[in-house]
């Protein structure tokens, strides 16, 4: 379906839209993937090793039972979350309007999530050598223990952004430049 009939449900025009795109699809490692990987693994291990030990000695079946939730946390942590994030972005759409960024969402329960450009506080940009990357709205959280920048464990940021986008630096730029435009509407004459 084209990007302008999948908006128009949501109750935006197609003549509004200035740009629309989608998150790279598939797995994606991040940065941050260079320590939560190897405790993930840690805890994933151990956990496996906890419930098949007080399985195999026939141990109480309290024990048996306590292991579960921690098995199941580190499969999630280790594998599942690399596939609900690929998930997650397989349902995603971006698109940029004269005064707004749209971020669709059309899973379960579908969301529009609309961000009024003229009063985002700061649009930030994260670009690779490639010419993909992401669009960031907002401030930043001071960052978490292991990488600095926020995030969550399903990998995804913590504030709205565009996440690995084609062009990343064009976006950009239509969002700065329509950023400035609205609030130079918006201004009394």
């Amino acid at each position: 379906m084209p990007p302008a009939r999948i908006f128009e449900r949501y109750g935006v025009t197609p003549g509004e839209l200035l740009w629309t795109g989608r998150p790279a699809a598939g797995i994606k490692f991040r940065r941050s993937d260079a320590l939560y990987i190897p405790f993930s693994i840690m805890w994933g291990g151990f956990a496996i090793f906890w419930e098949a030990m007080v399985v195999s000695s026939n141990g109480p079946w309290f024990m048996k039972l306590w292991g579960i939730p921690f098995v199941i946390v580190g499969l999630y942590i280790t594998v599942g979350r690399f596939i609900y994030d690929a998930y997650r972005r397989s349902k995603t759409w971006y698109a940029v309007t004269r005064d707004a960024a749209l971020i669709l969402w059309e899973g379960w329960g579908g969301k529009l999530q609309r961000l009024y450009l003229p009063t985002t506080n700061k649009i930030g940009l994260d670009l690779n050598q490639d010419g993909t990357g992401s669009v960031t709205f907002g401030e930043q959280a001071s960052g978490n223990f292991f990488s600095g920048r926020a995030q969550n464990w399903s990998g995804g940021p913590d504030v709205p952004t565009f996440e690995n986008v084609p062009e990343a630096q064009r976006v950009y730029d239509l969002c700065i430049k329509a950023q400035r435009a609205a609030a130079a509407a918006a201004q009394p004459a």
